[in-house]
């Protein structure tokens, strides 16, 4: 009888391990559709700071010319310049730019967002044609937010699909430290 037991709680054990690993799997995949358009790569050249360049392709910048020195990943309530950030791009963290004048309700959420996740960095940005800019090497989701209510699904799932979607594969706080 105890064998019998002792073999019944292993299987339960093992059938409740394998559904937790499917379930946590499940919740790292990307949900609903992408929305992001995909833009041409323009370089990844180093620009002194406050150098002149050719413009963007795209606003926000998906790729191009950049300051050698990237932002840290987090929550920005300042203002940081698009070549430092295109630089965080190319080594595959995603940006969320969005307008400051955004209820303090969104920026929460966002908040919330960048402690979730590495590789995230999220700033206030006046020159976005859209309230929300989501960005990432190459690629572009940007739409507004219509009373007050945020779409942090639409958000996470572009973080899960191009986390990591730049050229360069050393972590951008690492780049600092040579």
């Amino acid at each position: 009888m105890n064998k019998k037991i002792r073999d019944a709680v292993i299987w339960v054990c093992i059938i409740g391990l394998f559904a937790w690993v499917l379930w946590w799997m499940y919740g790292q995949f990307p949900k609903g559709e992408d929305y992001s358009k995909n833009y041409p790569i323009i370089g990844q050249t180093h620009v002194a700071v406050g150098a002149s360049h050719d413009p963007y392709n795209s606003n926000p910048p998906t790729s191009g010319p950049h300051y050698a020195e990237p932002a840290d990943e987090g929550f920005y309530n300042a203002l940081l310049p698009d070549e430092r950030v295109v630089h965080n791009l190319e080594h595959g963290d995603v940006w969320i730019a969005y307008r400051p004048n955004l209820p303090d309700n969104v920026k929460n959420i966002l908040r919330d967002i960048a402690k979730k996740y590495d590789k995230v960095i999220i700033t206030p940005r006046d020159a976005n044609d859209s309230d929300i800019s989501m960005v990432a090497w190459g690629r572009l989701d940007s739409f507004n937010v219509e009373n007050g209510i945020f779409n942090r699904e639409r958000a996470e799932s572009f973080i899960k699909r191009y986390v990591n979607n730049g050229p360069e594969k050393v972590p951008a706080s690492i780049h600092r430290q040579e």
